[in-house]
């Protein structure tokens, strides 16, 4: 286990998927960060690569052979290597090897980042093709969760975007692919009630534009949570259903799970990225504790 601490944070991580595994906020003395009960969800804020969602039969075909990978990929659950470390910031890395290319047939580097300033977390992800002569794909995307309810003085937890405008939902099918013919404008410029029920068909799923805000709040409660990020095209919002734990994961995307219809070919899947040999990728987003 690792930790990283300022005057207003502590912060665990586990070697084990780069998973981040504790937020106290110390000036309140509360955990921000679910604890991963594993009678309702046994994960607190697991790293989603090479892809995120998942696939069609868990099942994807790349230069006519065919790949057998879960929902997320593997990274969460794969030992990281730290590469860097002080006070205030770590950085956790994972590269390609021979176990990775039974089910992922690309090499790569993924490092991943987190640093603290002041109540803010900061967390980027970069992802490098070392390969000299071949591409390589790959989504990318991070699933934190936090605990509602975290003040006992506070009243119902809602959801607030910002800024406040209408986005448009992707709708999840009925094996949990992304059915984007029936995508639908969501009124995210007003707050959003929190309850079990709205989880009942699995995640939200948002697209995004620019620069995003998305705040855990209770009624009567001057504490939050807010995850920022600024390039991500879709953000999910998650809780266990019908099993329910008093948490909801914010999830920056940079990809999606498999469309209605695909054809299961790994170039065609919406929100897959591609590296040229030698170049990099680099996406962020960062959680301020309120």
């Amino acid at each position: 286990m690792q930790q990283i601490q300022n005057d207003f944070l502590t912060v665990q991580i586990s070697e084990h998927g780069a998973e981040l595994q504790s937020i106290h906020d110390i000036n309140t003395n509360t955990e921000r960060l679910w604890q991963a009960d594993p009678a309702v969800w046994g994960r607190r804020a697991p790293v989603l690569f090479p892809i995120v969602g998942m696939l069609h039969n868990d099942t994807y075909t790349y230069q006519g052979k065919s790949y057998h990978l879960g929902r997320h990929g593997f990274a969460r659950d794969r030992d990281f290597t730290v590469i860097r470390k002080t006070d205030d910031e770590i950085v956790f890395e994972l590269t390609d090897d021979a176990e990775s290319h039974k089910v992922y047939p690309f090499a790569f580097q993924l490092r991943i980042r987190y640093a603290l300033l002041g109540n803010l977390l900061k967390v980027r992800y970069y992802v490098t093709n070392p390969s000299a002569d071949k591409p390589l794909w790959f989504s990318v995307g991070g699933h934190p969760a936090f605990n509602t309810g975290a003040d006992p003085a506070g009243g119902q937890n809602y959801l607030r975007f910002a800024p406040k405008k209408s986005r448009i939902t992707i709708p999840l099918g009925a094996n949990g692919e992304s059915d984007f013919e029936h995508r639908t404008l969501a009124p995210t410029d007003v707050d959003l009630a929190i309850t079990p029920e709205l989880f009942a068909k699995d995640a939200l799923i948002y697209e995004l534009a620019g620069e995003n805000t998305l705040s855990l709040r209770q009624e009567d409660s001057d504490h939050r949570v807010e995850l920022t990020v600024k390039d991500a095209p879709y953000i999910g919002v998650w809780s266990q259903y019908p099993k329910t734990g008093p948490f909801v994961a914010l999830e920056p995307w940079w990809g999606i799970a498999d469309s209605v219809g695909t054809d299961g070919e790994l170039t065609h899947k919406v929100g897959m990225h591609q590296l040229a040999p030698g170049e990099q990728f680099t996406a962020k987003y960062r959680i301020g504790i309120f």
